[in-house]
């Protein structure tokens, strides 16, 4: 046994120990049959040419493919995989032993995982729209041992050829909406785990068939590369400061220079005078943040800024890759940077315009209500794009091209104020 094959069992150890810390931080169980696959599957060998301690951290993708600067082929971070493949699990009654499994974005790592999961009487095939990853995964499942798995180059907008059904189709790229055929390929019991894209805001979705129907069993934080193909939707970016963009992902109309305009008034600001422990999930309140705005009339949008126009002052967002916004009335609204007193921390708003005042507080109300409400988590329900209005549960209606996507939150709950 070679140093190197040594020292990747050690790191592999330690990288799977950090990953079961990073759960229960996070108030999660990693199941015993997902620690057994990532111990066993060797990381390093699906990242060549990386630092084997790179290839190993377990907060870090390495990517595998760039177009110029961006990068379109990744194996994703340890933390997120063992999460999603977690969120799988558990759609599919506990367990992927014996399933079919089509994984949608191709890298070979996390098909060699599944493959360990569903053991010998499962199957998995996982596609990419790209020969340069599919060629690059066959011959690394091949060199780590897992040349069963079925490697195929194809759109996956589109049914796979082989036509058969799968019990789960994991999505290991950035979607916008859910195409048609990953529906048509799930078994009638069959699970759809998904970074889909919503107001702008990623979340890995993992949904499970209802009919022509998808309602959600969980959700987690998540980022991914985004989908090539017939199934891309271009995220926008506008600049409306040097370093300060808005995404604009659900075919928003800006006018840049009003919102710059705005954005060089003096900032009024809001504050909830709560006190919230670290473990809140504030992801959640993004999107409740965005449901209201949404049934209010508002334009709601994210906020992105880069670190050198948070330490200038020009802006001071909640989270600079990706803070909730809102645009109405002439007035701009964003959620801002937390209020921290020793380990606990208080919300706020920042507005900028002629009714920042009211509009911060506003947003502060928003704040309020969720806490208020239990701190609600979202649920989505995703129905065929020809659905009346009527046949829809009721919730902020998000209108893609192939889906009508319904944003809910759990059953409120009345309590006192943090």
């Amino acid at each position: 046994m070679s140093v190197e094959t040594v020292n990747s069992v050690d790191l592999r150890a330690a990288m799977v120990d950090r990953l079961i810390a990073e759960h229960t931080d996070k108030g999660l169980t990693m199941r015993p049959e997902i620690e057994a696959a990532l111990r066993t599957v060797p990381r390093h060998l699906f990242t060549p040419g990386a630092p084997l301690e790179e290839a190993y951290r377990s907060d870090h993708a390495v990517v595998t493919k760039r177009i110029d600067d961006e990068a379109v082929s990744s194996v994703s971070a340890a933390w997120l995989i063992a999460e999603m493949l977690g969120q799988a699990a558990d759609a599919l009654d506990d367990s992927l032993r014996g399933r079919h499994v089509l994984e949608i974005g191709s890298g070979g790592y996390n098909a060699a995982l599944l493959r360990e999961l569903v053991g010998l009487e499962g199957s998995v095939t996982t596609v990419d729209i790209d020969s340069d990853v599919t060629d690059r995964a066959t011959a690394c499942l091949a060199a780590a041992g897992y040349g069963d798995v079925r490697v195929v180059c194809t759109d996956a907008d589109h049914p796979i050829a082989d036509g058969r059904p799968y019990d789960l189709i994991l999505v290991t790229v950035g979607a916008w909406d859910i195409a048609p055929a990953w529906l048509a390929q799930l078994t009638d019991t069959g699970a759809l785990v998904v970074p889909l894209r919503t107001f702008g805001m990623t979340r890995s979705w993992a949904l499970r068939r209802a009919g022509d129907r998808l309602v959600s069993h969980s959700q987690r934080l998540c980022g991914f590369v985004s989908m090539r193909g017939d199934g891309a939707h271009q995220v926008r970016y506008t600049d409306i400061a040097d370093g300060v963009h808005l995404r604009l992902d659900e075919d928003h109309q800006v006018d840049a220079d009003a919102v710059a305009a705005l954005l060089s008034q003096p900032p009024a600001e809001a504050w909830a005078d709560v006190s919230l422990p670290p473990i809140t999930q504030l992801a959640d309140l993004d999107l409740w943040l965005a449901a209201r705005a949404t049934e209010a009339g508002e334009q709601f949008v994210v906020l992105t800024a880069q670190q050198e126009a948070v330490d200038a002052g020009t802006i001071a967002p909640a989270w600079r890759f990706g803070t909730p916004a809102v645009l109405h009335d002439g007035t701009f609204t964003y959620r801002s940077a937390l209020r921290w007193t020793d380990d606990r921390f208080d919300l706020g708003a920042r507005a900028h315009g002629p009714s920042a005042g009211s509009a911060a507080g506003l947003m502060v109300e928003r704040m309020r209500a969720w806490l208020n409400a239990g701190q609600p988590s979202p649920a989505l329900h995703l129905a065929p794009a020809e659905t009346p209005d009527g046949d829809l549960p009721t919730g902020t209606v998000l209108d893609k091209r192939h889906t009508r996507v319904v944003l809910t939150f759990t059953p409120e709950q009345e309590g006192p104020t943090p």
